[in-house]
């Protein structure tokens, strides 16, 4: 490939960016559903229609500080071209793909980054990388499901104490109803962190062919489309890591999927707030270990959890190997 690639071609690479939108949609559709459904607090095709709406108007609520970190503070925007796109884009399908269908809930924002810096580095070096950024993600990686854990669990013990006197019946009406409110939160935390690292990865493709007048910046019309793409796959769900992060990790009542939900969804709104592209799917996990620590720490399946955080580990040198051989094969056409 050339420098500047020609429009068909760069239009296909659109379309493959947002796919990996789509398919990072249906496979973190669990993060802004997993709780509501097994709480039944909604059946699952209502939950999904829920979290596709909440999804898709996020851009409403942020601004696009985690689409300028993955567009340009993770690699040097100077260095990418469409080769290191392809490889990036590929190295994260490829990862989601396997890991959605071993019902592992990975994180497809690490996945897409590891892309990156494969894809980045092999073409030009380790000189390519922008380490500050790479270590704010990093440390996200800890961070985001531990500020989402201690969140939760304080969310539970204040909780407790304000519904002390209530049955547990009525708790159980009043937080049936909080659930719609916390899940519809968490969606649009989602769809604030998720979609932007899409929107930053067309928009520097852009950018490498000379298409973004006025500097680096993300079009309203890459806004919409990722954000309609992430909406589409959350639609369509993910029905076999709902079912990992929804009840194989602890058993959830309504009030305990509303703590979850609130604490996940405060840690995404700090982090989209400060241009850190987290991992939805760690926030949630974290916040779920914490409601189900706060009752006892064996109601929570720490050999569930523990496969989880081996998948955290892996995601990003796999996913960075995956995206370094395809732009590799990119470079004998």
């Amino acid at each position: 490939m050339d420098a500047h690639i020609a429009l068909p071609l760069l239009i296909a690479l659109i379309g493959v960016a947002l796919l990996f939108d789509f398919l990072n949609g249906l496979h973190d559709a669990a993060n802004s559903i997993a709780t509501i459904v097994s709480t039944r607090v909604l059946k699952p095709q209502y939950a999904v229609a829920w979290a596709a709406f909440f999804n898709f108007i996020a851009f409403l609520f942020f601004g696009l500080h985690v689409a300028e970190t993955v567009g340009k503070g993770i690699v040097d925007a100077s260095i990418i071209d469409a080769q290191v796109i392809f490889g990036a884009l590929m190295g994260a399908i490829a990862w989601n793909l396997i890991t959605w269908g071993l019902g592992i809930p990975s994180s497809s924002s690490h996945a897409l980054i590891g892309g990156l810096l494969g894809a980045g580095t092999a073409k030009a070096g380790l000189g390519a990388v922008v380490w500050s950024g790479v270590f704010k993600t990093s440390a996200a990686i800890v961070i985001s499901p531990a500020v989402g854990l201690f969140l939760a669990l304080m969310l539970v013990l204040v909780i407790s104490w304000i519904f002390r006197k209530f049955t547990p019946q009525g708790a159980d009406r009043v937080f049936r109803k909080l659930q719609l409110v916390s899940a519809s939160l968490y969606s649009l935390g989602h769809g604030g962190n998720d979609a932007q690292k899409t929107m930053g990865i067309i928009a520097v493709l852009l950018y490498s062919q000379g298409m973004l007048t006025g500097g680096f910046h993300v079009p309203m019309w890459v806004v919409l489309s990722c954000q309609a793409a992430m909406g589409l796959g959350t639609l369509l769900g993910g029905w076999k890591i709902v079912h990992t992060m929804g009840s194989k990790i602890t058993r959830l009542t309504p009030a305990q999927g509303f703590c979850a939900e609130t604490g996940g969804a405060i840690t995404l709104f700090m982090a989209t707030h400060l241009g850190v592209p987290v991992s939805t799917t760690h926030t949630i996990t974290g916040a779920i270990v914490g409601v189900g620590a706060s009752r006892r720490l064996s109601a929570v399946r720490w050999n569930v959890a523990s496969s989880i955080i081996v998948a955290w580990v892996v995601t990003l040198p796999a996913a960075a190997a995956i995206g370094a051989l395809f732009y590799g094969l990119t470079t004998f056409f």
